[in-house]
């Protein structure tokens, strides 16, 4: 029997950089299919009986095929030493006792250098996230992703109590990162998640850099990731313990995206792009254009409204005619599974939303051309390409946000 000692895994030194597996021989130890890391911050209420469904789970999948390892950053309630004790009856268990380093993501990072597994994972310790949606991933990588990513933004995923406010945050935080690093973050729906597992050989080699919680996004920054996969869960509420969020996460969440913005190895960034829904898109938008030239011309030109005033109210119209053509048509697929009229308004509200930003940039530009370039003579033309600007916004936002309806039972 392996004793706790032996359990107790050195932390490493130096860089964040996780290596290639050496080659199969007699002299190597065999790999495993799959290392599941688990970071802890004063876990212990909750480390049980999330080793346990673990367990359960993946020993029928991957019998003596698997390991599992908490990285603890010394937590003072002693999860680590709680985590050794269980390796008595869970001998796929070993545990890494952090003392000089600190966060979630370096914490991954440092389990995965000392990870056997051609498939790394991590997992939060809060139970927040169900454990039985790792049989998904693992299909999902078995069936040749490289990347497989837990997201509560595609079909059968949400959120369970979540207020507005962390709703809002939530968003716009996604949102920031779509304007910022758009190749990065638009290749999945959730960031944000800290869920997922990836092949080994997709991010060995670069030395890793990242900032905060979010280790998703260094993994899509500096991987070769190419094939990804996303599994819909319900995101819980956790039951013991407290939450680590604060605004400071936020504010090295904004750090990261520059950082990576502004240097690193940014491969394999291309993906499919929708054509045929954004054919349908545009279709839409020109059909949103022609209400907007009419109630324009109407207002300013019959009526004699303020051409600024005249052209928030033809928006607007516009903005409803296109989202009720966008949801029988565009987005269908998604509209038929989100049915009811409270998820329609929340899909109106976050459509009208992202719309009303392209509508400021829209007026902006309209007032620049039409006052600066075509000396108050080409209010129409000067419209037309005030729209023009804006359509890849509001398409790539809306392809990214809305039609997502988070709250589930």
């Amino acid at each position: 029997m392996v004793s706790q000692l032996q359990r107790l895994v050195p932390c490493p030194a130096g860089p964040l950089q996780v290596v290639a597996l050496p080659p199969a021989n007699a002299l190597t130890t065999p790999s495993l299919t799959l290392s599941l890391i688990i970071p802890t911050y004063n876990e212990g209420q909750n480390l049980v009986p999330l080793i346990t469904a673990l367990v359960d789970i993946l020993e029928p999948l991957l019998p003596n095929d698997y390991e599992l390892i908490v990285v603890d950053d010394d937590s003072p309630d002693l999860t680590w030493r709680q985590g050794l004790a269980l390796g008595d009856r869970v001998p796929q268990l070993r545990v890494m006792r952090r003392q000089g380093e600190r966060g979630l993501s370096s914490a991954v990072i440092r389990g995965w250098q000392v990870a056997q597994g051609r498939v790394l994972g991590v997992i939060d310790a809060d139970l927040q996230h169900p454990p039985e949606v790792l049989q998904e991933l693992l299909a999902a990588i078995q069936a040749g992703a490289d990347l497989a990513v837990a997201s509560r933004h595609v079909e059968g995923g949400g959120v369970s109590e979540w207020s507005l406010a962390r709703r809002v945050l939530s968003r716009g935080a996604q949102t920031l990162g779509l304007l910022i690093l758009p190749g990065v973050v638009g290749r999945v729906s959730d960031p944000m998640s800290g869920f997922f597992m990836v092949r080994r050989q997709t991010i060995a080699g670069p030395i890793l850099n990242p900032k905060g919680y979010k280790i998703l996004l260094e993994v899509l920054g500096r991987g070769t990731i190419d094939t990804i996969t996303e599994v819909g869960y319900v995101f819980q509420e956790r039951q013991e313990g407290s939450s680590k969020v604060t605004w400071r996460q936020y504010l090295d969440y904004i750090h990261h995206l520059l950082r990576l913005r502004a240097g690193g190895r940014l491969s394999h960034l291309h993906q499919r792009f929708p054509w045929r829904r954004f054919l349908r898109f545009g279709l839409v938008g020109l059909s949103g254009v022609v209400v907007d030239m009419v109630i324009l011309y109407l207002l300013h030109s019959t009526l004699g409204f303020p051409l600024t005033r005249s052209k928030i109210v033809a928006a607007e119209i516009a903005i409803l005619n296109n989202f009720i053509w966008n949801d029988a048509w565009t987005f269908a697929d998604v509209s038929l599974r989100q049915r009811g009229w409270s998820a329609r308004f929340k899909r109106f509200l976050k459509f009208n939303l992202i719309c009303l930003g392209g509508l400021v940039l829209n007026v902006l530009v309209l007032n620049l051309i039409y006052n600066l370039i075509f000396g108050q003579r080409w209010a129409y033309l000067a419209n037309l390409i005030a729209i023009g600007l804006v359509t890849i916004w509001n398409f790539w936002l809306n392809l990214k946000l809305s039609w997502r309806v988070t709250q589930v039972k």
